[in-house]
């Protein structure tokens, strides 16, 4: 039995990974810009400083550290697993969909720090406790540029 690839196939395979490249960076940039409007709009619009309840900061603590274990555990689970696969195989569409949703839920997942920081601000806290938030949001966000997969070399 011959199997025969039609190669409209392979090259609406190849858009639809650079279309999903495009909006991935798009959503990444957006994300970025809105951390900076957090800074900005904390800053502006916020209260007054005041001191606020120390276990409100404890628990934005341990939920952000929560939160970046559950950012490599999503990374590992379908980014990089589904990454492998559309190396070998970039015609398979269900591995592309659990990728861009690994990325879109880490950058959610980033984006939710930022936001601690954002609420802590509005709270009353000082810039320094939001801005561990923001820079660390930031950063992840940054850091987790969506890569075109490619097949490694062994």
């Amino acid at each position: 039995m011959l199997c025969v690839t039609r190669p409209s196939d392979s090259r609406e395979n190849v858009t639809s990974m650079t279309r999903s490249l495009k909006t991935l960076r798009t959503v990444q940039w957006s994300m970025l810009l809105s951390i900076l409007l957090y800074v900005a709009v904390g800053e502006i619009l916020g209260p007054n400083i005041r001191r606020i309840d120390p276990a409100l900061s404890y628990v934005f603590s341990s939920l952000a550290v929560g939160i970046v274990g559950t950012i490599f555990v999503v990374r590992r689970t379908l980014v990089l697993r589904a990454a492998s696969t559309l190396a070998t195989q970039p015609e398979d569409t269900i591995s592309l969909n659990q990728w861009k949703t690994g990325y879109i839920t880490t950058y959610a997942l980033c984006e939710a720090l930022a936001l601690f920081g954002l609420v802590l601000r509005f709270r009353g806290s000082e810039l320094q406790q939001s801005l561990l938030f923001y820079i660390g949001g930031f950063v992840l966000l940054f850091f987790f540029r969506p890569r075109q997969p490619a097949a490694q070399a062994s």
